[in-house]
């Protein structure tokens, strides 16, 4: 059993690899087989589907991404600067593990009721990790300052979550970079990466722009 394990969890590794190298168009079972070492039919053994390989593999994002919002948290004292941090971090996450970051989110493909009996669906990660954020929202909502809001706090969390999706695709595909002249000087075309002082800046100023629109300004 421990060595079957073993090479299930193998076989998930070479996926995380490879998509994370190579995006997600790489992710073809005859090709993870053939990085793990084993047999092109051995990864049916372990999953039914490509869907649950695929699955399987977003679940290792879902995770990683759940470490880093645990760790925003713990960085932050208030509510508001929780949510920020959690915005910081989705954000970053996003740009630095664009493949990873792209497979996560493709309910439409793997959590289609074509493959709903091919476990593990990504509902089992993504629901515990959005109702951190309307958890945030609810106390946010809670504070003395706070202005009141008539919607519901999953809806504003919905809201405020499709907005940093989008500030991190934009941003991702040059756009936002280019309408802020966010771009240093001789900075390689496309590199998306946002290691550079003057672009955490400019996605840190994004991020509480957008905690702005959806929560309202912070009380000086």
């Amino acid at each position: 059993m421990h060595r079957e394990n073993s090479l299930r969890e193998r076989l998930v590794d070479v996926g995380v690899e490879l998509v994370l190298t190579e995006g997600p168009g790489s992710l073809g079972l005859r090709e993870i087989a053939r990085r793990a070492g084993v047999s092109h039919g051995a990864p049916r053994r372990y999953f039914p589907t490509h869907h649950a390989l695929l699955s399987a593999i977003a679940h290792r994002g879902f995770a990683d991404l759940d470490a880093e919002f645990t760790a925003a948290l713990a960085a932050a004292t208030t509510p508001r600067a929780q949510l920020q941090a959690v915005g910081r971090a989705y954000v970053r996450y996003a740009l630095e593990r664009r493949g990873m970051f792209e497979l996560m989110f493709r309910h439409d493909l793997l959590d289609s009721a074509q493959h709903a009996s091919a476990p593990p669906r990504l509902r089992e990660s993504t629901l515990p990790l959005f109702a951190r954020v309307v958890a945030l929202v609810a106390r946010c909502r809670a504070e003395p300052d706070q202005a009141a809001d008539e919607e519901p706090p999953n809806v504003t969390a919905a809201a405020l979550w499709s907005n940093l999706h989008g500030v991190a695709q934009l941003w991702a595909w040059g756009s936002l970079s280019l309408v802020l002249e966010a771009e240093p000087p001789g900075a390689a075309q496309h590199d998306a990466r946002p290691e550079q002082p003057d672009r955490l800046d400019a996605l840190d100023r994004l991020v509480a722009r957008v905690l702005d629109a959806h929560l309202g300004p912070v009380s000086p």
